[in-house]
């Protein structure tokens, strides 16, 4: 069963509870509730890459990558062929900003944040990889070059400073099953995004279908 699309202001949508009714975070005693990481988790995190962690980068198809501001945080998605986030040294890698829906909100927090947190799935893997770190935003046209996909060159990269990079165990993708071919959604299972629009900005819905088309024409075939 899907949840029903709600045009913006309407008094259908799902309203968040009030605040007051969560615990106060300072009360709760984490170490009473969980145990210590064992020694080897510990001694995991590394301030800078190790030939595995290269390796693992050179087959990296996709990370969401977190940033913030004063306002609040953001996660988004970031992908491309394998190695596309390139190292350019043990405390260093860098990757290229492609277009997507122009609201550029990771480049804008990192004009007044510069924190970054990048998360790696591998396809088929049971592992994640995180870096976290600090960044900056480069335009030096010699850098681009080196992140050319065919013929396009991008706008922008971002250099990440490693603070720490580590492993994370994959229970998360076992408990999604994430891998398995019957985790596969049917599109007609949820809103399409045809639907959506038509919902939200009160067009004809009759004309969701031509917007779906649209937009798997530019997911699938705009990529750079």
């Amino acid at each position: 069963m899907s949840l029903p699309i709600y045009p913006v202001g309407s008094r259908d949508a799902v309203q968040s509870p009030a605040s007051s009714a969560s615990p106060d975070p300072a009360r709760v005693d984490l170490d009473a509730l969980y145990d210590p990481p064992s020694e080897g988790i510990v001694k995991g995190v590394m301030s800078r890459l190790l030939p595995f962690h290269t390796a693992y980068l050179d087959v990296a198809t996709f990370f969401c990558v977190a940033t913030g501001n004063a306002q609040g945080l953001d996660a988004s998605p970031r992908g491309g062929a394998p190695g596309f986030v390139k190292v350019l040294d043990e405390k260093t890698v860098v990757f290229a900003d492609w277009p997507g829906n122009n609201r550029i909100a990771s480049l804008r927090n990192l004009t007044e944040d510069d924190r970054i947190g990048m998360l790696f799935l591998f396809p088929g893997l049971e592992v994640f990889m995180r870096i976290n770190g600090h960044a900056r935003i480069a335009v030096d046209p010699m850098l681009l070059a080196q992140l050319k996909e065919g013929e396009r060159t991008p706008k922008t990269a971002i250099v990440v400073s490693i603070d720490e990079v580590l492993f994370h165990c994959g229970k998360a993708i076992n408990r999604a099953k994430l891998w398995c071919a019957e985790s596969q959604l049917d599109r007609k299972a949820v809103p399409s995004m045809g639907d959506m629009k038509a919902a939200l900005t009160g067009m004809d819905p009759a004309r969701a279908s031509e917007i779906d088309a649209g937009y798997y024409r530019a997911v699938r075939g705009d990529l750079y």
